[in-house]
């Protein structure tokens, strides 16, 4: 069983806790690995050693920090195969949905690399003679990236490659529970040359402790989190304290609306790989199904059909499955007991309901609920798991609303054919994505960001590259000769 380090200024180091954490396969419940359990004070040694290293990161030409981003990339490619078998191991993903992970952590490196020659400023016309105004575009500083355990690969990339292309060093917290993707990372790091010591640190621990200090730092610019809602307001009042940037993509409750005029085969197959993908452990996941009456009963038919032909199990040893574990025990207990709940509020378990019977391992069915209302618990609350509400309604305009009525802004889908109903769509849902006839999944150059308690700024494309920016105005007169 390995047990790590942490990697502050370019070295590997001891917490100064000498405390550890249990690292947990969820598909077999064995401790697969020890991750030390940091303290304050390595957060204080990291984010100078970041801090120092940030005055000669951001002095390096942009299209030079593209090339050992995109280095990264590479060293990830030749990694792949372990990279997947780490993330099987400690988060739980199907064989295809890791690897699909992982490809996409890669590509991302290779995306934002290419931005190195594309961080332009402006020139904008004065109202005074003889004078400039420069508009540049400089790295906002420190970053303090905390990472979640749904996908521990991808948001590392997200984080990382876009903190190095804007010219900002990076303090990386990934989550306790999915470590060792991140440890692996972080020796890739290690071996490449051209980043300066200290550009890039990694912390392990709980983020009661990390998540705050390194939000309450001074030397923190901005601190970029994906998390749930409460990790998300405890990262903003720690922020206040210096008024430091956050960026935050917290919960969801994606709302998938389904019309009469819809294709309903397709509409099953992508909701349920949205509700399915990563055990519905996804913040983006279809979180409730709004169908119109007339289809409704058609549609939960077809629904209930495809779901028994998933299949749950083991992702280290078997292949071609839906969905492996949940993450832990605390989150099949949360989850069967929204579904339970639902059954008492008066709905219909059309399909599923309950733990997967298995020896070991945080498995759960993948569970289709009839009759839910728009009031009960499992329609308003984010599940985070294999659990689909579906609700009738009458009118497209009642489905808008009906979608709008939530604490989230994040993702929205809806299927129809009717050109007309999708622009009423587009035009009404108050969300900060919104797929049409597809499942729910981003592209790296959009823009992945929500909306009220879903989060604050985003990540991808320029718009995504520009929350690790800063502007900077600068008025230039000159005299004639």
């Amino acid at each position: 069983m390995n047990q790590h380090q942490l990697y502050i200024n370019g070295e590997y180091v001891e917490s100064t806790s000498n405390e550890w954490i249990d690292i947990i396969n969820p598909s077999t419940e064995e401790v697969i690995s020890r991750t030390p359990k940091g303290t304050e004070e390595d957060v204080e040694k990291a984010v100078n050693a970041a801090f120092e290293a940030q005055k000669e990161w951001e002095k390096v030409p942009s299209n030079e920090r593209g090339k050992i981003v995109r280095k990264l990339g590479d060293k990830i490619q030749e990694n792949r195969e372990k990279f997947i078998d780490l993330l099987i191991e400690e988060q739980g993903k199907p064989q295809d949905q890791a690897a699909d992970e992982i490809d996409t952590a890669i590509e991302y490196f290779y995306y934002m690399s290419e931005w190195g020659r594309r961080i332009e400023g402006e020139i904008v016309p004065s109202d005074r003679p003889n004078e400039n105004i420069l508009i540049y575009k400089k790295p906002i500083g420190v970053v303090a990236g905390i990472v979640p355990w749904n996908f521990p690969v991808f948001i590392l990339a997200r984080k990382v490659a876009t903190a190095l292309i804007a010219g900002c060093s990076i303090v990386l917290k990934p989550s306790q529970q999915t470590p060792n993707t991140a440890v692996e990372f972080t020796r890739l790091v290690h071996e490449i040359d051209g980043l300066p010591k200290g550009t890039y640190n990694l912390l392990t621990g709980t983020g009661s402790t990390l998540g705050n200090a390194l939000a309450s730092h001074p030397k923190v610019a901005i601190i970029t989190m994906t998390g749930s809602v409460g990790a998300g307001t405890k990262v903003m009042e720690a922020a206040a304290q210096n008024i430091t940037k956050v960026n935050l993509e917290l919960g969801g409750k994606a709302p998938a609306i389904v019309t009469e005029n819809a294709d309903l085969d397709l509409a099953v197959k992508h909701i349920m790989t949205s509700r399915l993908t990563n055990s519905g452990q996804a913040c983006t996941n279809a979180e409730r199904v709004y169908v119109q009456e007339s289809i409704a009963e058609e549609f939960t038919q077809k629904m209930k059909n495809a779901m028994e032909k998933a299949r749950a199990g083991n992702p280290n040893e078997e292949q071609n499955l839906d969905l492996g574990p949940l993450i832990s025990q605390d989150r099949l207990d949360t989850i069967h007991s929204m579904v339970e709940k639902a059954k008492e509020e008066g709905a219909e378990i059309a399909y599923g309901g309950k733990p997967v019977d298995r020896e070991k391992g945080y498995f759960y069915e993948p569970t289709l609920i009839a009759n839910a209302k728009q009031t009960m618990t499992v329609v308003k609350e984010e599940i985070f798991g294999p659990v689909i509400p579906v609700v009738t309604y009458k009118t497209i305009e009642e489905a808008i609303e009906l979608s709008n009525d939530t604490e989230y802004g994040l993702s929205s889908s809806i299927y129809t054919e009717n050109y007309h109903e999708a622009m009423k769509a587009v035009n009404g849902l108050k969300f900060g994505e919104t797929f049409v006839n597809r499942e729910n999944f981003e592209a790296m150059q959009g823009y992945h960001a929500g909306l009220r308690k879903s989060g604050l700024g985003g990540a991808d494309g320029k718009n995504g590259l520009n929350d690790f920016l800063v502007t900077h105005t600068v008025y230039m007169q000159y005299k004639d000769e």
